[in-house]
């Protein structure tokens, strides 16, 4: 394992945009700086740019989709058709870079058109069976008349705000050049009331005060139905996103399953195999002995023993790492025993399991809480450590404490790092908890499967 504990964490990003860090203190409190931040400033372009585009995207779409509807009588319906989903194929990437770029909304790109035949009629067959293309579709359509909401109470409101806020400053604009007292309240043939004393100026100003504050909040409400719309609609599905989960799953469980055959090739070449073609050797110098010198060769024939005994005890450790014989027999309960009882640390260990899972998750959760316990012995620099493992609902539960030094992290290229890539080939999890000065403790989540029943 290479984790190497000691080490403290980095310090996260912020919101995604160049130059915006999680460590950045303020002395105002976010309500207060919202109406100046970058942020909202962007979140309200946002919103502005959304009228005429939605416009413009929702006319393309019911011109285009209307025409190729009408032409399906004839065979240029056809075309017509998968040229308009195409361009709202083209709008949605348009539109994934607009929210990326204003709303800091990261959407993966969705799966590409598979082209079963080539040409022109290939082409058009693929359009119109992707469901891509169709969900694109449905966007610009409820883009429109959402922008139309959005835009319009997101700029009243601003303005709104921003005007009675700074009332006080261009008051004197009425009486200059209105001819009347100020801003007017109310009015009939025989009554008006203007806001003009100093009282109602400071509270006009007040009320603008309270819009100024709450319309970046408001405004990423509205941003947030957005967000929804283009992560839901414009991204991939959610069954491309398990192909693609499961295909990279695979292949970490190919290339850890390569790592494990070298791993086993070349500690047998090294270790035992080595040691049994030295004991064939001892052997036959004491055979050629054993006449001559018979004293010799007992001595020669007692270090073969010692030989032996040392490659069966090679062989029974190999043989533990790849899968122990208790484990099989007895159980979680007692191979953790057996795996803590090796540890150099005092290691406590509670299974609470009513029922044994299956074989492959039972021998991913030895696995892993013997690579932790190997951490804990060669980097914690801990007095104690505990390891307790139970069944919550579908989940296989662990969790490994140790009061060592704390710092462990699963950054790329620890041993952390590579025990949470094979715990999520199988729908795992871990979560490491460990900050400078320890304690640490890592969980782990495995799903539950029973074994199969055979017969």
């Amino acid at each position: 394992m290479a984790t190497e504990y000691g080490q403290g964490y980095g310090l996260g990003s912020g919101s995604g945009f160049p130059g915006d860090t999680g460590a950045r203190r303020h002395r105002l409190p976010a309500g207060l700086r919202a109406p100046f931040e970058a942020r909202s400033w962007r979140e309200f372009g946002y919103v502005l740019l959304g009228l005429p585009i939605g416009i413009l995207l929702f006319t393309y779409a019911v011109t285009m989709v209307s025409l190729g509807a009408g032409l399906l009588v004839t065979f240029l319906g056809v075309p017509v058709l998968a040229a308009a989903l195409a361009g709202c194929r083209g709008f949605g990437a348009m539109e994934r870079a607009r929210a990326r770029a204003l709303l800091g909304l990261r959407v993966s790109e969705p799966e590409p058109l598979r082209l079963k035949k080539r040409g022109a009629m290939g082409w058009m067959g693929a359009v119109l069976k992707s469901g891509v293309s169709w969900r694109s579709l449905l966007y610009a359509m409820l883009q429109f008349p959402w922008a139309v909401f959005s835009f319009v109470v997101a700029l009243n409101v601003w303005a709104v705000g921003w005007a009675t806020l700074t009332y006080p400053l261009w008051f004197w604009v009425f009486p200059m050049y209105a001819g009347q007292d100020g801003l007017q309240l109310y009015g009939d043939e025989t009554h008006r009331v203007y806001l003009d004393n100093p009282f109602e100026i400071a509270v006009t100003a007040l009320v603008g005060l309270l819009f100024t504050l709450a319309t970046p909040w408001l405004v990423r409400a509205l941003t947030t139905v957005d967000r929804v719309m283009v992560h839901g609609l414009l991204g991939p599905s959610r069954l491309a996103t398990r192909v693609v989960e499961l295909e990279s799953d695979r292949g970490v469980v190919v290339d850890t399953a390569a790592a494990d055959l070298r791993r086993i090739e070349r500690d047998l070449h090294d270790g035992a195999q080595a040691r049994l073609v030295n004991l064939a050797m001892d052997l036959g110098l004491a055979k050629e002995k054993l006449k001559e010198d018979p004293r010799a060769a007992a001595v020669m024939v007692d270090e073969a023993h010692g030989e032996v005994k040392t490659a069966l005890q090679e062989l029974r450790d190999l043989a533990r790492g790849i899968h122990p014989a208790v484990l099989t027999d007895r159980g979680l309960d007692a191979a953790l025993s057996s795996v803590a009882s090796r540890c150099t640390v005092p290691v406590r260990v509670e299974v609470d399991l009513a029922q044994r899972p299956a074989s492959a998750i039972e021998g991913i959760a030895y696995f892993t809480v013997s690579e932790l316990l190997q951490n804990i012995s060669k980097h914690s620099r801990a007095t104690s450590a505990a390891v307790e493992v139970w069944r919550a609902e579908n989940r296989l539960m662990l969790q490994v404490v140790d009061n060592g030094v704390g710092g462990a992290q699963t950054s790329a290229g620890s041993g952390l790092a590579g025990l949470a890539e094979r715990l999520d080939a199988v729908d795992g999890i871990l979560v490491v908890d460990s900050p400078a000065g320890g304690p640490t403790r890592i969980t782990a989540e495995l799903p539950w499967r029973n074994e199969p029943v055979t017969g």
